[in-house]
């Protein structure tokens, strides 16, 4: 008899009997003999991290453990251990999850990080998810069985900042992924970033001492504070304390420049800047000056724009480097496509162990855009972890944006373990959140980010769709992306709320299209049709689309389109008289122009942007020819003497990017080319001032009685920049968009 076969048999199931770890017995048929112990000795978190997991353990086998103070004789019970044991683990952010025979703890080196403890074994080894703070998915198992565990973990990003207010309106959900639940935790409310005009504010001190502000070819302007003035150490020191006064328990304050690039170059403050090779110079001096006074406390300031790269002067101990990425290009990871930032950053991570990463991971002018940059976070989170960045800041946009819920919990996942595995937690929620759509939802994912490693593309933080529309959004892959949101709506239509979750992830692909077709890009992607009357009416498409785009953003309480404060209501009001624009007869529309003067960027510097048809948007990539420093002066020829008794033309105004509505628009007609009446002077009627609606849209419109015209002259007066803009001593820009002629 052939007996191997058996032998094989008996040593194979003796390998699996060996590998199989041991399990224990959690709960069975609903019951359990196990107790919740948590060490008295320690504060009431410890109790508090007991009552969380007794909570889902319940949820989980409908068992309620008791919770009871711990003994010295609970080691060899059926317990489950929860507390602080700085002893049993590496640092104050390590946590411990272990099971010895049949006794379990979870253990933290904080109050903190106990609380952490609990919810990774709930997720890792209970298998419980958190997606979003209205889509939990807990198990239920009345016969809950563990295998055997030794896990430690040392979060080496300690302070984790998720700028969404999913956690910021949720502190439970923030607790769940173990990031912040405000943007700027310890601070000085008064005081978080961008403080130089707080100290000294130019309406107080820039008359009487311009000799405080920056120097800037050869005037002081208030945009900066000149550094080596020492009567503005003394206001900021002052300052200083007086707001550590006003806020005892705070911990932290920034001490950092204003939002702009025009600090001083007086030759005391250039002195200093050239032998430390980095403006960042005089700002390190000048912050270290002040956290002297403050010992006990964290002096935070930037490296931001032109402070970016590291001084040879060390930041003190208790000065905080917030490290901002706001340059970088986000098609790729920022150590292949922003390498001078990740030089700039690993020479503060030698010069300081107090690095704070301010990163960004949407785009700020358009909030719903597609923006496919979800591939880069973690490579970025990676070389931030790798340079000694123990505080990360990810600039989210606080308010909904593409993939909202998504972006704000991958984001904080990899914040905690930035070593995970990518795939697996994307798979995990789309189809954890999103159900039997997420295969979709994950198709588009992926394809939209296959499409932008095709070309070489500069995903900025302030771009906009049209930019793409060669690229990753060219029509016939926002076909493609259309009919697989389509589908995913297929597929979860019996479930109202997971279907208005796709309707919500979808709106990036539907803003794009709406976009699309406001610049007429093909016969599916036009903002008007023409039947065989020649009645113009909307596009039956473009309607449908602008409906269910205001219906699901109404619906989910989305209310603004970018950072600048335009309103998903102003959009809207606004494509809906683009359309009406668009629907009135225009005598103007594909006729020549020519510009007397130049045209400085955008819309491929090409006049005839101005009669081409497709209308300009929020933002200044999309259809807009723009004037830096000078007059926009056009002249539109109508081919013949025409009959016109109207004239109608837009201009787009974003404070914060020195684009403002010209202070004055005049027209002229002519019929010779040569000799021009003028036909009407219209002022602004919305001056410039430091209240001004940062993001909006203006028509400068007339009518007059009927003149025979053959050419119409336009002339824009830009508005100079004031000196309290935070651009002061810049030239500002002027955009305009579309004459109506009629």
């Amino acid at each position: 008899m052939n007996i191997k076969p058996y032998y094989l048999l008996v040593l194979l199931a003796l390998l699996i009997t060996a590998c199989q770890k041991p399990t224990l017995t959690l709960a069975k048929d609903g019951q359990s003999d196990y107790e919740i112990a948590y060490q008295s000795t320690t504060t009431s978190s410890a109790f508090t991290a007991a009552e969380l997991l007794q909570e889902y353990f319940k949820a989980i086998t409908g068992v309620a453990l008791p919770i009871r103070p711990a003994t010295q004789n609970d080691n060899n019970k059926k317990i489950i251990l929860v507390g602080i044991a700085p002893d049993a683990v590496a640092s104050p952010e390590s946590i411990r999850i272990t099971t010895k025979g049949e006794h379990i703890s979870l253990l933290g080196g904080s109050a903190e990080a106990t609380t952490n403890a609990v919810y990774t074994f709930l997720q890792d080894f209970l298998g419980c998810r958190w997606y979003a703070p209205n889509a939990t998915e807990i198990p239920t198992n009345s016969n809950l069985q563990l295998a055997a565990i030794d896990y430690s973990y040392t979060p080496e990003i300690t302070t984790r900042t998720v700028h969404s207010r999913l956690y910021y309106e949720n502190p439970d959900f923030a607790a769940v992924q173990k990031v912040t639940n405000s943007s700027f935790p310890y601070y000085v409310p008064e005081a978080r970033v961008h403080t130089f005009h707080r100290f000294l504010p130019e309406e107080t001190y820039y008359a009487s001492h311009p000799e405080y502000y920056a120097l800037r070819d050869g005037k002081r302007l208030p945009t900066q504070l000149c550094l080596t003035n020492p009567e503005v150490l003394d206001l900021a020191n002052q300052k200083v304390a007086d707001l550590f006064e006003k806020y005892p328990d705070a911990a932290v304050l920034s001490v950092s420049q204003d939002d702009n690039q025009q600090h001083c170059q007086c030759d005391q403050c250039s002195a200093i800047d050239t032998e430390e090779g980095s403006p960042a110079g005089t700002m390190i001096r000048f912050v270290n000056a002040v956290a002297e006074n403050f010992p006990d406390k964290t002096i935070s300031t930037l490296a931001y724009q032109y402070t970016r790269k590291p001084p040879k002067t060390r930041p003190r101990k208790n000065v905080l480097i917030t490290l901002c990425s706001i340059e970088c290009d986000r098609s790729a990871p920022i150590a292949e496509k922003c390498t001078d930032f990740a030089d700039d950053l690993r020479g503060w991570s030698a010069l300081t162990e107090n690095v704070r990463i301010w990163d960004y991971t949407t785009q700020f002018t358009n909030f719903l855009a597609p923006f496919p940059n979800l591939y880069t976070l973690q490579d970025n989170v990676q070389l931030f972890r790798d340079n000694n960045a123990k505080w990360v800041f990810e600039q989210h946009s606080n308010n909904p944006s593409e993939l909202f819920e998504l972006r704000s919990y991958i984001t904080a996942q990899l914040l905690w373990n930035p070593d995970q595995d990518f795939d697996e937690l994307l798979t995990d929620f789309v189809n954890g959140y999103y159900g039997a759509a997420g295969p979709f939802i994950k198709e588009y994912i992926t394809a939209i980010h296959k499409e932008l490693e095709k070309k070489d593309f500069f995903l900025f933080l302030y771009g906009d769709p049209s930019q793409a529309f060669d690229a990753f959004l060219r029509p016939e892959l926002l076909e493609r992306y259309t009919s697989l949101f389509d589908q995913a709506e297929k597929a979860v239509k019996q479930n109202s709320k997971v279907l208005n979750r796709v309707k919500m992830a979808r709106l990036g692909v539907d803003y794009a299209v709406l976009e699309a077709s406001r610049k007429n890009l093909n016969t599916n992607l036009q903002l008007i049709t023409t039947n065989t009357a020649g009645t113009k009416a909307i596009s039956p498409r473009v309607e449908k689309l602008l409906h269910t785009f205001e219906t699901t953003t109404k619906a989910n309480n989305i209310r603004l389109m970018n950072e600048m404060g335009f309103t998903v209501e102003e959009y809207t009001a606004n494509y809906h008289l683009a359309v009406t624009t668009a629907s009135k007869p225009n005598k103007a529309v594909g006729k020549k122009v020519v510009t007397l003067t130049k045209p400085t960027k955008y819309a491929n510097e090409d006049p005839l942007v101005l009669t081409d048809g497709a209308l300009g948007g929020s933002s200044f990539f999309a259809n807009w020819l723009g004037y830096v420093g000078n007059d926009l002066e056009v002249i539109v020829d109508l081919e013949q003497p025409t009959p016109i008794s109207s004239i109608d033309l837009s201009f787009l105004q974003v404070t914060n990017h020195v684009v403002f509505f010209p202070n004055e628009v005049t027209y002229m007609g002519s019929t010779d080319g040569k000799n021009y009446l003028k036909l009407a002077t219209l002022k602004n009627n919305t001056p410039l001032t430091k209240e001004s609606k940062v993001n909006t849209i203006q028509n400068f419109g007339t009518q007059f009685k009927e003149k025979q015209l053959r050419y119409i002259k336009v002339i824009a007066k830009n508005t100079p920049t004031p000196y309290w803009h935070h651009a002061a001593g810049l030239p500002s820009w002027v955009f305009a968009d579309e004459i109506i002629i009629n």
